[in-house]
């Protein structure tokens, strides 16, 4: 959590940008790596965490405190911008067609986008197989570092289902990763 959080957000409430451009320092690396790993392409993580900042800063009046740090709202709405990301650039695939099925498949191939090493490519394409939910948890408390109180309230879950997705999301990505050894 960002120290003097909440004094900040009041002070970016009140219109001080210098307020909020501390926020947005903080919070940028991990909304943008939480965004690059739903899309896998990193002009359009970009876009996309840009326009999470963005809304955010036009909807600073109706951000509330509810004894939860304000990366949950981020999140809420990283997510809500990936979701309508999605839904305006749905792709038609016709099956029959094996070129357009090689272009979607490179396109979605999130080791093609990332040049790490091959360790840590193959937990990205584990995790790029889980299911949405599962990936979110995973990001959240293992990257993020998030607590699950934290993940909960940016996921709208009860702690307890963050829990069990999460463990659900590790049994699976040790299953996948000892299948690909």
């Amino acid at each position: 959590m960002l120290e003097n959080e909440l004094k900040l957000i009041k002070q970016a409430q009140a219109g001080e940008s210098e307020a909020f451009g501390s926020i947005y320092d903080y919070y940028l690396p991990k909304i943008y790596r939480f965004v690059l790993l739903k899309v896998s392409e990193k002009e359009e993580a970009e876009d996309i965490t840009h326009q999470v900042f963005l809304k955010a800063w036009t909807s600073l009046d109706s951000y509330k405190h509810r004894n939860l740090p304000f990366s949950s709202w981020l999140y809420k709405i990283a997510k809500n911008a990936i979701i309508d990301h999605y839904r305006r650039n749905r792709l038609t695939l016709n099956i029959e067609d094996e070129e357009t099925n090689e272009v979607l498949i490179v396109k979605n191939d999130i080791l093609s986008e990332l040049d790490l090493k091959s360790d840590i490519a193959e937990i990205y394409k584990c995790l790029a197989e889980l299911k949405n939910i599962e990936q979110e948890v995973v990001m959240m408390r293992f990257v993020d570092d998030l607590p699950i109180k934290e993940v909960a309230a940016a996921l709208q879950k009860s702690e307890g289902a963050v829990k069990l997705i999460q463990h659900r999301a590790i049994n699976a990505l040790k299953e996948k990763l000892s299948k690909n050894q």
